[in-house]
């Protein structure tokens, strides 16, 4: 294989939409991958600390799933089966039930939507308005919920929301756990506006909410406010949506984000790393009393997804029907914060956000997080930022990092840092 990879960057700056974003900042041909570990043209490799943007919880090409979807396609298996009755997605089903929903206590059903987030969310905001005869849904401040319209209308980042091109509406957004500041507990505007009939707030459809808002920045609610929030829903007759795309599949810690809060959502979003392997496949858990919509009334051509059926029951029966992996997303939560604690040091004023291994430090600046994240690529880190400026450095390595990549990885972060945070200093003197 050629090492001169000029042409093909060329090729995607002459023909590519202007859209692109993450290869604009990582300007590679990635040829192949492994664990945690992205290998470019040239043959050099990268620790991945994005991994996908949490679609690759379980590394790059786990070789269980990749050896089941193998077997699958070698033996003629379906590729394609709208949602037809299929052995694979029977497998899939039962694994879910069995290892994820059942000990959790869940009986919810499972609606395979179009396959990104977006449209799950979509299928969950139509849900919610069908069953409750209501419009409007209170969404919060830096939330991310995608960007079709429906949930566009949920998003608050204002950059994406200047891309609708037309009005967006039916949402009315509420101030998130610690929007106005520590001491300032903004269930208590919820409240008093579900409350009033003149507070102009029409009485909602649903709640839509992310227990940690992933591209907002970090932003990790409290479980006192998360189960203050579901009450509010529940005496007000609104359903509560957890949006775990990001979020979900173990990333905070536990396989659900809202696990041990106290609360049972209505209805939950699922994508990302759902399907284990990377390979599109949306989901939409509803409570049984709440699954009324009618045969294809949100439906698409790609709604569930055969390829994904068989690597996602790998993922669950591997990583799920024991605790193993839990305990070991806790050991390295504890690394994370510790090494992002050394960063946080460096940089007067930042603090650290998010948890479990969804953690990242808020360097206050959107130009010096983009600088650090930058210098850690030239070192061999690929990692990114999220908030409202950009100006968090987050951390979404995959979930199963070998401990040694983990730590190497996290030495590049704060050598990148250093390296920075001096060269601002004399620049500044």
């Amino acid at each position: 294989m050629s090492t001169d990879t000029s042409a093909e960057i060329a090729i995607f700056n002459r023909r590519e939409s202007e859209a692109r974003s993450y290869c604009r900042g990582f300007s590679k041909v990635f040829t192949k991958a492994a664990g945690s570990e992205m290998t470019d043209g040239t043959g050099r490799s990268y620790i991945d600390f994005l991994a996908g943007c949490s679609s690759l919880n379980y590394g790059h090409n786990d070789p269980d799933m990749k050896e089941a979807l193998v077997d699958h396609i070698a033996g003629d298996g379906i590729a394609h089966g709208l949602d037809l009755h299929t052995g694979t997605k029977a497998d899939f089903l039962s694994a879910f039930e069995k290892h994820i929903l059942q000990p959790r206590g869940m009986d919810h059903r499972v609606m395979f939507t179009g396959p990104t987030g977006a449209n799950a969310v979509e299928a969950a905001m139509k849900i919610a308005r069908k069953v409750t005869g209501r419009d409007n849904i209170v969404a919060f401040t830096n939330g991310f919920h995608g960007v079709t319209l429906g949930a566009l209308s949920a998003t608050a980042n204002g950059y994406h929301r200047g891309g609708a091109g037309t009005t967006l509406n039916g949402v009315t957004r509420m101030p998130y756990d610690g929007y106005m500041g520590s001491q300032c507990d903004s269930t208590k505007f919820l409240e008093a506006v579900l409350k009033d009939g003149s507070s102009g707030i029409d009485t909602p459809a649903a709640i839509l909410l992310e227990t940690v808002q992933g591209e907002g920045g970090l932003n990790a609610a409290s479980p006192e406010w998360i189960t203050r929030v579901a009450e509010l829903a529940k005496e007000h007759g609104a359903l509560l949506i957890v949006d775990d795309i990001q979020a979900g599949c173990g990333r905070t810690g536990t396989f659900f984000s809202f696990e041990e809060m106290g609360i049972m959502p209505d209805i939950v979003t699922m994508a990302k790393s759902v399907s284990g392997f990377g390979l599109p496949m949306a989901l939409t858990l509803i409570r049984p009393e709440h699954d009324i919509f009618g045969p294809a009334e949100h439906n698409g051509t790609f709604r569930g997804n055969t390829h994904a059926f068989v690597t996602a029951r790998v993922a669950i029966e591997k990583f799920w029907a024991d605790d193993r992996l839990q305990k070991d997303i806790n050991t390295k939560a504890d690394i994370l914060g510790d090494a992002l604690g050394d960063l946080a040091a460096l940089v007067p004023g930042a603090f650290l956000k998010g948890r479990g291994m969804m953690q990242g430090v808020d360097v206050g600046s959107g130009d010096l997080a983009e600088a650090i994240c930058a210098r850690a690529f030239e070192k061999g880190l690929i990692i990114e930022t999220s908030g409202s400026e950009d100006q968090v450095i987050k951390v979404l390595a995959p979930l199963t990092t070998p401990e040694a990549t983990f730590r190497k990885g996290l030495n590049i972060l704060l050598d990148a840092a250093r390296d920075v945070t001096v060269s601002a200093k004399y620049a500044a003197e």
